[in-house]
């Protein structure tokens, strides 16, 4: 089956060039061992079965057997077998080549205790996430992110996205599989039993340590009535407590969403921490997301029909999918997304920060003149708080909207009206 390009391919290759080994880390069925097969010169599948005992003897014999191949060597599912981080690490050393290995994972190693060395110096990082709207061919890619931090004075392009693609995509998710499925029916199909397999195996796998298949169904659906949002493990005890029939504590939710965040089902945003011109008082709290928009869905057992009949919810889970988009492409220009919300409720959706210091304000709205407002009235209250002596002026100021046909920017402002599905890293 044909191959479709993902953003990570060339985050990869410029790393391998710069480093002994990398490690790639994303959920289960993101694409990450299919990216890596694209560059490696072999492959080692940990987890086939008729050959894992075989391995696993020789990880405890003579592990240097399982790494000689062509380079880049890809271990897949390494963390099966932990020895595999330090033998890696010392044969990059002896070895003393760049592009070396790959290792692929969608779990961390259980038994973290037989890994003795941070790799400092030795490996890359790259996490993969589900396809942005660019890279599964929904978005026209009209408008570049980069090209938004260097000059956004042009806009071109449109987005052929309705609405009722937009609840669809929404619940499909990013899943390369589900991209690939002949109907609907099927695409939706992934991503409702991926979440059964979290709830009934992985989660549990995720550690060793045996959770409850119907706790992890409820925790999981009290988070996806969370995305966005600050909630504290106590506000999810709260959620789900009466449906609880023996007492819960805040540590067994808290070590639930650990076991998610282990698996990459989780991937909260962290708060940006700007110079203001006032002494407001900044929220430091994580913001929940889900990896991807349809893991929400699964977890509420709702579908596109049930989106496009309430708003909000709709709303809520297409901002998961919008940062999961924006991730993805600010992965591609080394930056990072994060979330701003003070102690007086002003809340910016997402913070795109690249490492020279330059960043642009998002405010990600379904769509409709009144949202927009909305949107940009927090941009420009935000931006108008930042303290430009201590720190940049932001590159632009986005409203990143779900429905529209055209991207814009506002006269009145300078505000840019950007539809997703023309944005692309």
């Amino acid at each position: 089956m044909e191959y479709k390009k993902r953003i990570a391919d060339s985050i990869l290759r410029d790393k391998l060039d710069a480093m002994g080994a990398i490690l790639i880390e994303g959920p289960k069925a993101c694409g990450k061992t299919t990216t890596a097969e694209q560059i490696a010169g072999s492959v080692l599948y940990m987890d086939d079965p008729d050959k894992m005992d075989t391995y696993m003897q020789l990880v405890d014999t003579n592990i240097k057997l399982l790494l000689a191949g062509g380079t880049p060597r890809l271990i897949d599912e390494w963390q099966i077998a932990p020895k595999f981080w330090d033998a890696i690490r010392h044969e990059v050393d002896r070895r003393d080549e760049d592009g070396q290995f790959i290792l692929t994972g969608s779990a961390v190693p259980a038994d973290s205790e037989k890994i003795f060395h941070s790799g400092a110096a030795r490996y890359g990082f790259l996490t993969m996430r589900t396809m942005s709207l660019w890279e599964s061919g929904e978005s026209s890619g009209s408008v570049s992110l980069g090209q938004l931090f260097r000059e956004a004075n042009t806009l071109d392009g449109r987005s052929s996205l309705s609405i009722e693609d937009l609840a669809y995509l929404t619940c499909r998710g990013g899943w390369p599989s589900a991209t690939k499925k002949k109907t609907r029916k099927a695409a939706l199909t992934i991503a409702t039993e991926y979440y059964e397999a979290i709830t009934r195996t992985d989660i549990s796998r995720a550690d060793g340590v045996s959770r409850d298949e119907e706790r992890a169904k409820r925790i999981m659906r009290s988070y996806a009535r969370q995305q966005g949002s600050q909630a504290s493990i106590p506000t999810i005890l709260a959620d789900i407590s009466s449906n609880e029939q023996s007492g819960i504590s805040d540590e067994t939710i808290a070590s639930y969403v650990k076991a998610l965040k282990k698996i990459f089902v989780i991937e909260d945003m962290k708060a940006w921490n700007p110079n203001l011109r006032s002494k407001t008082a900044i929220r430091t709290s994580d913001t929940r997301y889900y990896t991807d928009s349809s893991i929400a869905v699964a977890a509420l057992g709702v579908g596109p029909e049930d989106l496009l009949n309430d708003p909000n919810t709709f709303g809520l889970l297409f901002e998961t999918m919008a940062i999961r988009d924006l991730r993805v492409y600010a992965d591609s220009l080394g930056g990072d997304v994060y979330h701003f919300r003070d102690k007086e409720g002003l809340e910016c959706d997402a913070v795109v920060h690249l490492r020279n210091g330059s960043y642009g304000l998002v405010e990600i709205k379904l769509g409709g003149e009144t949202l927009i407002k909305e949107g940009v009235a927090t941009l420009t209250e935000l931006a108008g708080k930042i303290d430009t002596e201590k720190m940049k002026a932001p590159s632009f100021l986005m409203v990143l909207t779900g429905i529209g046909e055209y991207p814009y920017r506002r006269a009145e402002d300078g505000v840019l009206v950007i539809p997703i599905g023309c944005l692309k890293d």
